[in-house]
């Protein structure tokens, strides 16, 4: 569910007319929905014990109105670089319910998450391990630390988003899992608390988690049988969102939450979870401008002033995002297919392949829905164009979060070197 509605004929994010949003802040931007973000965290903690960490995923969004909001509603941060770090700081989310990912965090991010204390590490490798414990010992500080194991675990999810195979880059081969534990238990500076699992993201079927939470459960009394005090088991995240108004929605929370106790309820330990897409996707959406209606030889072209720059998703998944009109259409209306397009100059840069909509028109408002994960945080300023902005609705009220950079603000940033100069 999301509180993108028409009303009175004109699309709204919650009390807020979008038309209303673009006269102010011009086109492209992205918007935000504080209920829909508020919605989706208590469904979601609602389908797990009290006592789990959810630690939203900060690679999914990170604006910090966005960080903060919920982490006002008790959420953590799952972050996987030391500017994620410092960002979840930054919202306000303490340091003991933010836990560090990724598979290439460099001893100065180390000793930056454990200055702050944060509440634990989840190591991909040895070395990583005998990285952490050489920089944990040399600050006499103890890293907690869970092992993230790959549990060769095929999600059935698009093939860059899926990391629980034996093929990817993530976690610990299964085969070596007792071996690393063996090895991080007698390693100054490491304490060893738990065990991680990840196996992709936008996963639409609860068979592969089953499988691989089984194979977790059955990973902790293994270790546990061998004397490590195993207290946490940190489940990663993953549960996909419906891109498509017209397909069968997901498994809910609560079907994912009941897979999760059936597999945990014998184990003792805390669960910790790291949803992004799941609250993040249907709370956003980004709004553009039709530049051009352009005639092809065989297709007809729906020019926006959003580019690939600003939402990468279609052009790097091939991801299906619905795309609505602003302006409410009349039941009647005459329809086309278009291919929706930017302006960047590349082919990729495609929203949607022959999309059945309401015939549009140069100037009209559309919406491009399910944008508010892994949009804005994959924005780039390719082609010279700063990225959309970003804006934040609560209920009749509405912010800007992140401004749009001006020309000159993003040449700036280069250097011109003296010999140049002359």
């Amino acid at each position: 569910m999301n509180h993108f509605e028409y009303r009175g004929g004109v699309l709204h994010a919650e009390e807020v007319p979008l038309d209303k949003i673009a006269d102010e802040v011009g086109t492209p931007f992205y918007c935000y929905s504080t209920a829909t973000l508020t919605r989706h965290y208590r469904v979601f903690a609602a389908a797990l014990p009290k006592t789990a960490l959810i630690a939203f995923s900060v690679k999914a969004n990170g604006n910090l109105a966005v960080l903060k909001t919920l982490g006002n509603l008790g959420a953590g941060a799952d972050v996987v670089s030391a500017g994620e770090l410092k960002k979840a700081l930054a919202a306000g989310i303490p340091a003991q319910r933010i836990v560090f990912s990724g598979v290439g965090k460099t001893k100065e991010e180390m000793r930056i998450a454990l200055d702050a204390g944060i509440y634990q590490f989840n190591v991909e490798g040895e070395p990583e391990l005998d990285a952490l414990s050489e920089v944990a010992a040399s600050l006499n500080a103890k890293a907690p630390v869970t092992l993230r194991v790959n549990p060769d675990v095929d999600a059935k999810t698009h093939a860059k988003i899926n990391t629980g195979t034996a093929e990817t880059k993530f976690g610990i081969p299964w085969s070596r899992a007792h071996a690393a534990y063996a090895h991080g238990a007698k390693l100054p500076g490491i304490e060893i608390v738990g065990v991680d699992v990840h196996i992709g993201s936008q996963i639409t079927e609860l068979a592969p988690f089953k499988a691989a939470f089984e194979r977790v459960a059955g990973l902790i009394a293994e270790l546990r049988s061998k004397g490590h005090r195993i207290s946490r088991a940190d489940l990663g995240g993953g549960l996909g969102v419906p891109y498509r108004l017209d397909n069968a929605p997901p498994p809910d929370p609560a079907a994912y939450g009941s897979v999760i106790a059936a597999a945990t309820k014998h184990l003792d330990v805390q669960l910790i979870l790291e949803p992004g897409r799941l609250i993040a996707a249907n709370a956003g959406i980004l709004v553009s401008r039709v530049i051009y209606v352009k005639p092809g030889e065989s297709k007809v072209f729906l020019v926006l002033d959003a580019g690939m720059n600003d939402l990468i998703r279609p052009a790097m998944y091939d991801a299906h995002h619905d795309i609505l009109p602003i302006r409410e259409p009349q039941p009647n209306a005459p329809r086309q297919r278009y291919d929706v397009v930017g302006p960047v100059c590349e082919t990729a840069d495609l929203f949607a392949r022959d999309r059945d909509l309401p015939e549009a028109r140069g100037s009209d408002l559309m919406a491009i829905m399910t944008a508010g994960a892994y949009g804005s945080v994959m924005a780039s300023a390719y082609n010279a164009r700063p990225p959309a902005p970003e804006v934040l609705v609560h209920g009749q009220q509405w912010c800007v979060v992140r401004p749009r950079m001006t020309l000159e603000a993003l040449f700036a940033l280069d250097r011109v070197p003296g010999w140049l100069e002359h």
